[in-house]
C-alpha cells in the first residue's frame, strides 16, 4: 500500500470515529443503459449491517446497494450541494438503522483531509429494480 493511500485510510478512520459512518461511493461513471423499475412501497429505513455499498447518482440520489442484491433508492428533498461531485458522505445514528428522518453530512477533500459539507436530509427507500435496455 502507498503512503497516499494509507494517508487517505487514516483520515477516512479519523473522521469515521468522529463522525458516525462514511459511505464512500464506487465512483463508477453513470452511462446506465438500464431503466428504472420502483417496487412496492417505499420504506422508512434500512439496516445499517445489510448495506454492501452506495452509489451518488446524481445530486439528490443515492443507491443503497443491500447484501444480498437489493438495492434501495433514496431521493433526497432537494439537491445536495456537493453530492455527485465528492460522491461520499457520512451519517451518524444510533438505532442501527438509516431512515428517512436522518441526515447525512458530504465530505470534502482538503489536501487529504476530509472535511464536513454540506447537510441534507434523506427520503424514504425505494426498492427498485434496474431492467436492461434491449
Amino acid at each position: 500500500m502507498n503512503k497516499t493511500a494509507l494517508f487517505t485510510l487514516s483520515a477516512i478512520a479519523a473522521i469515521a470515529g468522529a463522525c458516525g459512518t462514511i459511505a464512500l461511493a464506487h465512483g463508477g461513471k453513470h452511462s446506465e443503459k438500464s431503466t428504472i423499475k420502483a417496487v412496492g412501497e417505499p420504506i422508512k429505513c434500512v439496516r445499517l449491517h445489510a448495506i454492501s455499498s452506495t452509489d451518488v447518482v446524481d445530486g439528490k440520489t443515492i443507491d443503497f446497494k443491500m447484501r444480498g442484491g437489493k438495492t434501495y433508492r433514496n431521493t433526497l428533498d432537494r439537491k445536495c450541494p456537493g453530492l455527485k461531485s465528492e460522491e461520499r458522505f457520512s451519517y451518524r445514528t444510533s438505532l442501527g438503522q438509516l431512515c428517512d428522518v436522518d441526515i447525512i453530512h458530504v465530505l470534502h477533500n482538503y489536501s487529504g483531509t476530509l472535511e464536513k459539507g454540506a447537510s441534507c436530509s434523506l427520503g424514504k427507500f425505494q426498492y427498485i429494480e434496474k431492467i436492461s435496455a434491449k
